[in-house]
């Protein structure tokens, strides 16, 4: 029985070899998105003296005018470049086919959340249209930065400053484009953030797997 125990515990789940998860759970990755998130709640609010209508107030004064739709573009960036790059020669973490369903779950969970939010608080953006809380585009493009860094940052130090200083932009272009609070921007970005590496925690690597030639029986007996 102790035998026959070992065998089938030290045996392979099956004849396919999958590819291990190498970013694995750390609580210590939470502390930015969720912190940003916080400071996103904290910094709520339209009373005279809070965040949110200070920064209003200064956008107003000195940009009244501003209005660029770049930021409608520049939230993909980093997902396009999360393929772009591979092709370019670059060398990912992660297969395309497991990357692609990383990016699907992580956008789910994201994008799901940011839906469901802007419904049930109908917040009022600062130029008086609706749903402000939190940022959609801040949330997807700081989605993709956390996609594109786990991927190629640990061997390009540099991916992890251009991902997250593209998303950053997004943020701080919906403010200045009078369409979100510093509120909806920071709460966007946490959300964004942990959506994606919630995603790689959770992920199995069950694509693109290829046959084993090892016998799980072999060698497994004693």
């Amino acid at each position: 029985m102790l035998l026959l125990g070992n065998m089938f515990l030290a045996q392979e789940k099956d004849t396919l070899q999958f590819q291990k998860s190498t970013f694995e759970y750390q609580y210590k990755k939470m502390y930015i998105p969720v912190g940003l998130m916080i400071t996103g709640v904290i910094a709520g609010g339209h009373g005279e003296n809070s965040w949110n209508n200070k920064i209003a107030a200064t956008r107003n004064r000195d940009f009244p005018n501003f209005e660029n739709h770049a930021d409608d573009y520049l939230q993909f960036v980093p997902f396009v470049a999360a393929y772009g790059f591979e092709l370019a020669g670059m060398k990912p973490k992660t297969d395309w086919k497991n990357r692609s369903a990383i990016l699907i779950k992580g956008q789910i969970l994201n994008l799901g959340l940011v839906y469901i939010l802007k419904n049930t608080l109908k917040e009022t953006r600062p130029d008086g249209t609706s749903l402000s809380f939190p940022s959609g585009h801040t949330a997807n493009a700081f989605a993709g930065a956390t996609l594109l860094s786990i991927e190629y940052g640990q061997d390009n130090k540099w991916v992890p400053y251009a991902a997250y200083g593209v998303a950053s932009t997004v943020g701080i272009m919906r403010i200045a484009n009078n369409r979100h609070y510093l509120s909806d921007v920071l709460f966007g970005a946490g959300l964004g953030i942990l959506s994606m590496k919630i995603a790689y925690w959770t992920h199995q690597y069950q694509w693109n797997t290829t046959k084993s030639t090892h016998d799980p029986f072999v060698g497994n007996i004693y």
